[in-house]
């Protein structure tokens, strides 16, 4: 399915149809439970890093208000959620070798993941661009495929389908060791920033 990256920088997935997901949200109307809206999403398909996509499913910047009608129908200044909030999220890893392919172009990839994942993009380390940090509990779970969770220390855990790790504002990265591509589903919860002691 996924490939290494072509000095074209063409899909690895050419051919396929891109990735969807349906999503349903309902709402309260006079009382009743009903279907606001049925429709399928797109992933976003990365153009700089080959078989790396992103679908934000939902996002509550803050705590929700259920007196008024819910919507998501524009990307926020950030998808990561302030304390209260939520984002909802399907992200799927290509395999490292993406990454260590001659044509991948660093710079370019940093860029477009700038303004594709604003708020989260911004908390990427520069010597390790997999590596961030967020003010979020995040329920992190693998929907399909393998993937490995580095901590820090070099401390590493191998992740299969229907493993769930809950991440309490950790620097962490996700590194997909395999040669097939890797699924996530995150569930992300705005939290109150940890008090830095002072010496």
């Amino acid at each position: 399915m996924n490939k290494t990256a072509s000095k074209k920088r063409e899909s690895p997935k050419r051919g396929k149809k891109p990735t969807t997901y349906r999503r349903i949200v309902t709402e309260n109307v006079n009382g009743k439970a009903v279907v606001q809206s049925d429709e399928p999403l797109l992933a976003y398909e990365f153009k700089t890093v080959p078989g790396y996509e992103h679908t934000l499913i939902w996002i509550n910047p803050v705590i929700p208000d259920l007196s008024t009608e819910q919507k998501f129908d524009r990307y926020r200044d950030s998808v990561v959620p302030g304390p209260g909030g939520t984002s909802l999220h399907l992200v799927t890893f290509p395999p490292g070798s993406v990454f260590a392919d001659p044509s991948f172009d660093g710079e370019a990839a940093r860029n477009e993941v700038l303004v594709r994942l604003r708020g989260l993009a911004d908390h990427f380390e520069k010597e390790d661009p997999a590596m961030h940090k967020t003010n979020t509990v995040d329920y992190a779970v693998v929907y399909h495929g393998e993937i490995w969770l580095e901590l820090d220390d070099d401390e590493t855990l191998h992740l299969n389908r229907g493993d769930v790790v809950v991440q309490n504002g950790t620097r962490h990265a996700w590194r997909n060791k395999g040669t097939k591509p890797v699924t996530m589903l995150f569930f992300l919860n705005g939290a109150r920033a940890r008090e830095t002691s002072q010496a």
